[in-house]
């Protein structure tokens, strides 16, 4: 009777205790990083999982998953390496759905200048930042832009590129390039300088899918939170569309 009542004092006292945190392991695009770690921070608080942020190019993370690296979570700046994980057999169950799409703009430093696309057209243009068009797809939707409009070409000698979105960024601002193509998401995390907003029939859209990488609980947890009206609503704020999952 004794070791009857121990057992069961244990199982009410296991039931009753808060399920162990853990560690989410997630790679995340540039682009994306500074509106993620706001989602971040608040599931945390709610759950008191952590969140590892690892955050770059999707080309490159792309290629870090296909060679191993433990990830749980993968949010791509675009809808093509996402898919091809699933052909892959990567993605766990339905684990992959759109969660932004993107907005482009073409951005200088300087406050108050007006017409901003002009600046392509003037021949004492030095440089223009974009982000690599083989591992960003914010890089491949500048280029895409820019041939519609037959400055390739014309502008290939000066186009300085970025590794990722963050570093096209930087570009700009330090004074490198004189304008770029970035994330209008990135223009209202510091809301400084100019900048005119690209037409989106002048580039693919860019959507922007996440996958689930592990079976973790904590990981799908937060997949899930993506989801909510919430979260939907603060990435609405920072400068994306938001779209049903497909």
């Amino acid at each position: 009777m004794f070791r009857f009542r121990l057992l069961f004092f244990f199982l009410i006292l296991s039931q009753s205790l808060p399920v162990s945190a853990d560690v989410i392991r997630v790679a995340v695009a540039s682009n994306f990083v500074f509106t993620f770690k706001k989602i971040a921070k608040e599931f945390e608080q709610k759950t008191g999982h952590t969140i590892n942020v690892s955050s770059g190019s999707t080309g490159k993370h792309f290629a870090q998953i296909i060679n191993g690296a433990p990830f749980d979570l993968f949010f791509a700046a675009d809808l093509k390496r996402p898919k091809l994980l699933e052909k892959r057999g990567r993605v766990i169950g339905k684990g992959r759905f759109t969660y932004a799409q993107g907005k482009l703009i073409l951005w200088s430093a300087k406050s108050n200048l007006k017409n901003i696309d002009k600046v392509l057209l003037d021949d004492k243009l030095r440089f223009v930042a974009i982000a690599n068009p083989k591992l960003a797809p914010y890089g491949y939707a500048s280029k895409e832009f820019l041939e519609s409009q037959d400055l390739w070409k014309k502008l290939k000698g000066r186009v300085v590129f970025g590794e990722n979105i963050g570093q096209t960024y930087n570009f700009v601002r330090s004074g490198n390039a004189r304008v770029g193509f970035i994330a209008l998401s990135q223009f209202k995390k510091r809301n400084e300088g100019s900048f005119w907003r690209v037409p989106e029939s002048f580039y693919s859209s860019i959507e922007q899918q996440v996958v689930l990488l592990s079976n973790k609980k904590a990981a799908l947890a937060f997949l899930n939170y993506f989801k909510t009206t919430r979260v939907k609503k603060v990435i609405s704020m920072d400068g994306y569309g938001v779209m049903n999952a497909k």
